[in-house]
């Protein structure tokens, strides 16, 4: 087997946090503006978490320069308020997520990441949190770019910088439950396992033509087969 990445999303696709994340960020918005908007309704799938600073306070009717201004600091209180919160009973990792974590681990030509709209500081607390962080070394974050699309990009070049190896089209595997999920790999023409496990449904995940789309992950060796194409 060629060797390959494989690049995880997190919420929706290795957990779900509970609604933990999204109220301390509601916290922390409030904190900083005064307000969290909309975030009762609010479509959190497939965004970084300054997109959705963005996104909601454009919508609670702030300025861009003040949103731009105030952004740095929510996100850090953010960061904190979901540190003092976060708790393992708030975690649950998805069906077969850590037996399929070993088992791709084992495999000595694989190359785990993630990618993930988070913050880096949110996504290790949250992997640590369902007992997975040893099997990612690096990643690629919301705290590296608002645009998730820019995403696969700088997971190829830490992934390289890791392991020496230049990873280049469907020899990188992006695993997730959005459709961005699916889509943000397509310019770099990255094999797309979906899985719907989040709050996208298999017929919308479906219209994104990816190259495999699982119900969960709770079958190991079908899982294995579909990302690794063995």
């Amino acid at each position: 087997m060629r060797p390959r990445l494989v690049l995880f999303d997190i919420d929706g696709t290795l957990l779900s946090a509970g609604g933990v994340s999204a109220r301390a960020l509601e916290q922390a918005l409030v904190e900083t503006f005064g307000t969290a908007g909309p975030a009762a309704g609010y479509d959190y799938s497939g965004k970084t978490d300054p997109q959705i600073v963005r996104e909601l306070m454009l919508d609670a009717g702030f300025a861009d320069e003040q949103i731009q201004a105030l952004r740095p600091l929510t996100l850090d209180r953010y960061s904190d308020r979901l540190a003092e919160a976060i708790r393992p009973a708030d975690v649950t990792p998805k069906p077969g997520v850590l037996a399929l974590l070993g088992a791709l681990a084992a495999e000595g030509r694989v190359t785990l990441g993630l990618l993930t709209g988070n913050l880096e500081r949110c996504a290790r607390l949250k992997v640590q949190t369902i007992g997975a962080s040893g099997f990612f070394e690096f990643g690629a974050y919301g705290s590296d770019h608002e645009d998730r699309y820019r995403l696969p990009s700088i997971a190829l070049h830490r992934a390289r910088a890791a392991t020496g190896t230049a990873f280049e089209g469907p020899d990188t595997v992006m695993v997730g439950d959005s459709i961005h999920d699916v889509l943000c790999g397509r310019s770099l023409g990255v094999r797309a396992v979906a899985v719907a496990t989040g709050r996208t449904s298999t017929g919308r995940l479906a219209e994104t033509r990816p190259d495999a789309l699982l119900a969960d992950l709770s079958d190991t060796a079908a899982s294995l087969e579909e990302i690794l194409e063995k």
